[in-house]
């Protein structure tokens, strides 16, 4: 399994989104990346959480690969306030209660996925100086309500605003910048799984 795993949550694969992903994916060094839209599963939890849904090959697969990252990314534009209905409904099928996450006996979440770091990549057409009024609301859905409470611990986000307008100097930046924190989480991570030296033992 890759210490990382980039959940391209775009339709589209030559999206904007999905370069990102790629650019982030090959500077990390040990990243997997999941296209969601390569997928085959049905998006829609047909039952709520009445009747469980039986899992397709690729939604276990992709589950295994979550409870084994230690960095989880999530790259997703940002449409009508909230994720593509792709990405919601990943999410609705493969983040199940008591696997990713449960409630206590006192009634409170438990996320149960274990990786330590998390990342957020949000791309929306609105303008940053929009956002006060707008607001964001995908980046508290996918960071907070949903990254976080399913246990990881550490999301960062990262925003690219005002892609519709932007220039091509300005989206090679976006690149370059998706490039630089996927070298910085890949050697955190590489730190992370290396092997640790066997104590030197002490002698008088």
């Amino acid at each position: 399994m890759s210490a990382a795993l980039v959940l391209d949550g775009h339709p589209d694969a030559r999206s904007l989104t999905a370069a990102l992903t790629r650019r982030y994916a090959e500077a990390h060094g040990d990243a997997r990346v999941l296209a969601l839209r390569d997928l085959v599963f049905d998006p829609i939890l047909r039952f709520g959480y009445r009747e469980r849904m039986t899992l397709e090959p690729d939604l276990v697969e992709a589950r295994e690969a979550l409870h084994a990252a230690r960095t989880i990314v999530v790259t997703t534009p940002l449409w009508w306030g909230s994720v593509p209905a792709l990405l919601k409904g990943f999410f609705d099928r493969a983040l199940l209660p008591q696997q990713e996450y449960r409630y206590t006996s006192s009634g409170l979440p438990e996320g149960l996925l274990t990786a330590p770091h998390g990342r957020l990549m949000l791309l929306a057409d609105t303008p940053w100086f929009l956002t006060p009024f707008t607001g964001l609301p995908a980046q508290t859905h996918v960071a907070r309500g949903t990254m976080r409470f399913c246990g990881i611990r550490d999301v960062r986000t990262t925003r690219m605003l005002g892609v519709k307008d932007a220039s091509p100097a300005r989206v090679e930046a976006w690149l370059d910048r998706a490039a630089r924190l996927g070298a910085a989480d890949g050697a955190r991570d590489a730190k992370s799984t290396a092997p640790q030296a066997s104590p030197v033992p002490v002698t008088a």
